[in-house]
């Protein structure tokens, strides 16, 4: 094989574009919420560098290792809702006392995977409503490319028309020419400012973990209840929507490791990706779903640079249009949302708990600190319980009872003459 072979065999470009779009979305949609959340901790500007970087190595890790393993698009990120429950939770808490929930939430990933719980419970959840669960995710990403136009139609309106256009000539190519479309746009407009860009390597920074049984159950367990139902779930989804049976439970075992090792430099979350994993696993990563994998396994390459980077990272994602990220997204998403839409509404008989699951999912309600994947689900389940005892009913009345005697079984058989 030539060198140029080769490259493109390790290296392909809509891989690498999916990849780059999967992180530039996850860092963008969460980077703020992690840097409040280490804030609320206490931490100085080294600690807040250091929380990226162990971030960073631990999705390059599991996101590279486990594409490689699995031979699928397995993609992790931080909990971006653990971010947002930890800027509120951790006031008044001490670094110490935070890493030791953080260890604690990861041991308790841990045990899931390890016992297989977590896996025997997505099992028995029907196919449409996980479809419907995916598609309700990712809703929010697919709207935001139309919503963007109203203020910054000169950036999302070209990405939105050369994707169109790619998809028709040049389909594997589609998203990355409409990232180039948005950014040659985005340029022209005047939407960028780098002279707020920094760089600036990030260094680990180790804190002990203290172990606090008050701040184990009131960080550490909300913490693991949050990523396992607003993460962990969804992200199985979109794994299983896409056709990917991958083993759940060995999953989530490297996930809680990793997140355990690398605590204590400040990984408070590391799980399956919901929304940016749809970008690895949709036709745009490549024509050959066989060969997906390539675009997480540069999501964990450009993860790992985030980490590195990750002050540098803080400064760029001011610099950038957000107009131009929900509008790449957006194009990113468009051929998922309708595979998992199609794939809900399939079956008639689950048709209704489908829809019940996509809206609940879709409305974005939060209860108890759980995100709205959780409660959707959990609306689809009860839909379809209710449903079937329906059906159940109408056909056990409807059906003859079984010791019946007809008038024809009556009538006494005639013997010959």
């Amino acid at each position: 094989m030539s060198p140029l072979a080769r490259i493109r065999a390790t290296a392909p470009p809509s891989a690498v574009a999916a990849g780059l779009i999967a992180v530039t979305v996850g860092v963008t949609s969460a980077a703020a919420l992690v840097f409040t959340a280490a804030r609320a901790a206490g931490a100085d500007a080294r600690e807040v560098s250091s929380w990226m970087l162990a971030l960073g190595v631990g999705i390059a890790v599991t996101c590279a290792g486990l594409s490689l393993r699995y031979k699928a698009p397995v993609v992790t990120s931080w909990s971006t809702p653990g971010a947002a429950l930890l800027a509120t939770s951790l006031s008044g808490v001490s670094m110490e006392k935070a890493v030791g929930a953080f260890v604690f939430s990861a041991v308790l990933i841990l045990v899931s995977g390890l016992t297989g719980w977590f896996a025997r419970i997505m099992g028995r959840i029907p196919v449409p409503l996980v479809s419907a669960l995916l598609g309700g995710v990712l809703l929010e990403f697919g709207t935001g490319l139309f919503s963007q136009m109203g203020g910054s139609f000169a950036i999302a309106f070209p990405v939105f028309v050369l994707y169109l256009l790619a998809r028709r000539l040049l389909p594997r190519y589609a998203v990355l020419i409409a990232l180039g479309g948005g950014v040659v746009a985005s340029v022209l407009t005047g939407g960028w400012h780098l002279e707020r860009v920094r760089l600036s390597l990030a260094q680990p920074v180790f804190t002990a973990p203290e172990f606090d049984w008050k701040v184990l159950i009131s960080v550490g367990v909300p913490l693991f209840v949050v990523t396992m139902a607003s993460q962990n779930l969804p992200g199985v989804a979109v794994l299983r929507g896409s056709g990917y049976e991958v083993p759940v439970s060995p999953i989530l075992t490297w996930t809680g490791a990793v997140q355990a090792v690398l605590a204590p430099f400040g990984a408070f979350g590391i799980n399956l990706a919901a929304m940016t994993a749809a970008i690895c696993t949709g036709d745009g990563a490549h024509p050959d779903r066989q060969r997906r994998y390539l675009a997480a396994v540069w999501a964990g390459v450009f993860y790992l640079c985030v980490g590195l980077l990750g002050a540098t990272v803080a400064s760029l994602l001011t610099a950038m249009p957000h107009a131009l990220v929900l509008a790449v997204a957006g194009v990113g998403l468009l051929a998922t949302i309708e595979a998992s839409l199609a794939s809900a509404l399939s079956e008639p008989a689950s048709r209704e708990a489908a829809v019940v699951t996509f809206l609940a999912t879709a409305s974005g309600v939060t209860l108890l600190g759980i995100g709205s994947a959780f409660w959707g689900l959990l609306a689809g389940v009860l839909t379809s319980v209710i449903a079937s005892v329906g059906r159940r009913r109408r056909a056990a009345a409807s059906a003859p009872a079984p010791h019946q005697v007809t008038a024809a079984s009556r009538t006494p058989e005639r013997t010959s003459a």
